[in-house]
């Protein structure tokens, strides 16, 4: 139980079944809930869990593991929340670790100021993706097999 540990105990990064959501938070399995906006299928359904966890008092602190569009969408998530966790998983990866997504963005949406980011507040999500990542980007067609 997470009423032994002096720490809060965070999860559900992969989850996306609601049912398995609300088994999680019914059982107190974690006093922190973590969905994942890309896992859960987008933020209908993300802020589906942060509404059940809302409803029994727990903070929602999704997962976003790297600095795409899975952190711009969180941090959008967070700003309309009233649950939102303390904290914004900010990957400390860099293009070593990551190396697609160098040069992603035009600009820098995750610059920390003062231990803090700032959601943009720009058009759609706030941020611009690079025309230059877009032509050095893989491209793949796919079709259903007849």
């Amino acid at each position: 139980m997470t009423r032994a540990l002096a720490i809060d105990v965070t999860g559900g990064e992969q989850d996306w079944d609601l049912a398995t959501w609300e088994r999680m938070i019914a059982m107190r399995a974690v006093d922190v809930v973590q969905p994942d906006v890309m896992y859960m299928g987008g933020l209908a359904r993300t802020l589906q869990v942060a509404a059940m966890a809302a409803a029994a008092g727990l903070p929602c602190t999704p997962h976003s593991a790297n600095l795409s569009l899975v952190t711009m969408c969180t941090m959008h998530l967070l700003g309309a929340i009233p649950n939102a966790g303390k904290y914004l998983e900010l990957s400390i990866e860099g293009p070593d670790y990551y190396p697609w997504q160098q040069d992603l963005f035009l600009g820098d949406p995750y610059a920390v100021v003062d231990g803090q980011v700032e959601i943009p507040a720009a058009p759609g999500w706030g941020v611009e993706i690079n025309p230059r990542w877009l032509e050095r980007a893989t491209y793949q067609n796919s079709e259903r097999a007849a």
